[in-house]
This record gives structure tokens, sequence and C-alpha cells, in this order.
């Protein structure tokens, strides 16, 4: 069975790759930039931006503290991460990937279950 994905807390309508970039958009469009979604499999995807660079996180289950794309030769740091709870967050640009990088590996992950092969990711584990 291929892996389905539903956003977190919304009315529970699959999103596939074809429709992914187009819900993010639209939800970064109207102030939403932290979206979760939720797989079939009891994984999850988190996508959190502040309009130029994205963290993306994938995790196994609950629990888990997973994976996330990097940027290794990003120096410095970025603000403007705004968490659906109000938080505002800072990251190292290492820890997050450019919104088009972050945009490609979403999709290849809705698509495949999977990382992109040339994406550069570690584990938290």
């Amino acid at each position: 069975m291929i892996e389905s994905w539903v956003i977190a807390g919304d009315a529970p309508v699959r999103v596939s790759c074809e429709t992914v970039l187009d819900t993010l958009r639209a939800r970064i469009d109207s102030g939403r930039l932290e979206t979760w979604w939720t797989s079939s499999a009891g994984r999850s995807l988190a996508f959190v931006t502040n309009t130029e660079r994205a963290m993306v996180m994938l995790l196994e289950g609950e629990g888990d503290p997973g994976e996330h794309a990097v940027d290794p030769q990003a120096e410095g740091s970025s603000d403007g991460f705004v968490l659906s709870n109000g938080q505002h967050d800072e990251y190292p640009d290492h820890d997050t990937v450019r919104i088009d990088e972050a945009f490609r590996c979403v999709r290849h992950i809705v698509s495949t279950g999977v990382w992109p092969a040339d994406a550069r990711w570690v584990a938290d584990r």
C-alpha cells in the first residue's frame, strides 16, 4: 500500500504530490507558516518557514526525534519562524534550507516516502 498524507488538524483530505506545493503556498499566503502532515503509516512531516528558509522534519512516529533537512554551507541564523501556537523561533541557517529546496523535499517525501537522493539531511536520533 502506498503511504498517504493528510494535513494534521485540517479535514482529513489526502494531500498528493501534485497538490502539496499549492497547499503549502496557500497556507503561507494566509499566514500559516507551520504545517504538519500525518501519514497512513503513522509518520509525521513538519514544515516551518519564515518564507525564505524552512525547517523540514520527518519523524517515524510519536516520540521520534526524527531527521531534518540541512544546508551545511549556510552561515548565520534566521528568525521569523512562527509556530501555530504563536511562538517565534530562530534557527541556525545550516539547520534549515532555502524555501525552494524545502518545497522540493516535501513534495518528494509525500510522493515517495523518502528524502530526494541528492538532498542533505541529518538524523537527530
